[in-house]
Formats: structure tokens, C-alpha cells, sequence
């Protein structure tokens, strides 16, 4: 699904069928903001007024790289673990076994947010070193690319919460919420400051 153009992406998006969906939409709005954040860092590079943190800028983009490739690759994740728990909706109530897999459907369909979460998380903290190091030129972008992941992880928040209110096994449902709502509040902050520290820089 990541090979889609952007037209089809959002078509799909826009038609009525569960999947892409919300997890999805997060997982390329995420790689989207990552992705300016690497660009600030290959119009910094290579100029002699930043010599001294090449290096450092460098193993960041190698870095945010990475994120875009594993962001990416959460799109698929997401609506491959969507359909089974879709299908589980429809097992009989009377089923013995429906409670069992509806289980694991939702732990599976919570899982990919969750990885999604958690990967905003490094994008928005990687998203601070292209803001604060990058050419004064570009860094508009790194400001741009940090509030996109920041929705992002607003997104997945509400993608972990959505599986999580419907599990039998409240203990693992609410460490589960527990570690989002602790890190959303964390990264939201983080992401503002960022944000901030550019805006407020011109």
C-alpha cells in the first residue's frame, strides 16, 4: 500500500472500506514529517559553516531514513492486522471461541499503533536536532515536518485507545493506556517546543 501514489492513497482513504484507515494515515503523515526533517539535514550538509557537526547531521539522516522506511511499512502492518479483528466482529456472540480471538485480534490491531506511537516519538525527538542544527534556511521545514508528527502521534494515540477499551484483559489493557497517555502528554510538549523554538526565531 506504501507504493501507492498519493492520489490513490488518499482515494482509498476517502472510500468506504476499513482499510487504509486511521492507522495508516498516521503511519505517512509521520513519514512525511520525518522525511522534511532529512531534508533540512541534506541542505545543511556539505557547507563549511557546518563542518563541524557533519558527522552528527549525518548519522541523524541515516537515522530519520530508517524511521521513514519502518513508518512506511506500518501502513501495510496496520491494514493487515484490521482485517482479521473486522472479520471477529462477526462471529456469533454464542461462539465459545469469539472472546478468545477477538482477544488477539485486538492486542494485534492495537500493536501497529502502538509501534507507530512509538516511532513518532523518535521522529519527534530526532526532529529537535534538525531544528536546532540545521541551516536557518531550511529549518521552516524541520518546524512543518515536527507538527506533522506530532498529529501523528496524536493519531496512533487514539488508534491504541480504540482496541484498548474493548479488551477482556483489563491489566494489559490499562499499562497499555497508561504508557500512551504518559508519553502522548511527554511528546506533545516536545513537539510544541520545537515548534516553538523555530517560529518564535524569526
Amino acid at each position: 500500500m506504501e507504493n501507492k501514489s498519493l492520489k490513490e492513497f488518499t482515494a482509498m482513504l476517502a472510500s468506504p472500506t476499513p482499510v487504509p484507515g486511521g492507522g495508516g494515515a498516521c503511519a505517512a503523515v509521520s513519514a512525511i514529517g520525518i522525511a522534511l526533517g532529512d531534508m533540512v539535514g541534506e541542505f545543511t550538509v556539505g557547507k563549511k559553516r557546518y563542518a563541524a557537526i557533519e558527522d552528527e547531521l549525518r548519522k541523524n539522516m541515516a537515522q530519520a531514513q530508517k524511521l521513514r522506511e519502518e513508518l512506511l511499512a506500518c501502513i501495510n502492518a496496520d491494514a493487515e492486522c484490521f482485517e482479521p479483528l473486522s472479520k471477529a466482529y462477526a462471529i456469533p456472540k454464542d461462539d465459545p471461541k469469539r472472546d478468545e480471538i477477538m482477544e488477539k485480534c485486538l492486542r494485534d490491531a492495537a500493536a501497529v499503533p502502538r509501534r507507530i506511537f512509538d516511532l513518532c516519538m523518535q521522529a519527534i525527538k530526532l526532529m529537535g536536532e534538525f531544528a536546532g542544527k540545521g541551516s536557518p534556511l531550511m529549518v521552516s521545514d524541520a518546524a512543518t515536518g515536527v507538527v506533522f508528527c506530532k498529529a501523528a502521534l496524536i493519531g496512533a494515540a487514539v488508534n491504541v485507545r480504540v482496541n484498548t477499551r474493548l479488551m477482556k484483559d483489563r491489566e494489559y489493557a490499562e499499562d497499555l493506556d497508561r504508557y500512551i497517555r504518559n508519553n502522548l502528554n511527554l511528546y506533545t510538549e516536545l513537539a510544541d517546543r520545537i515548534f516553538d523554538s523555530v517560529y518564535n526565531s524569526f
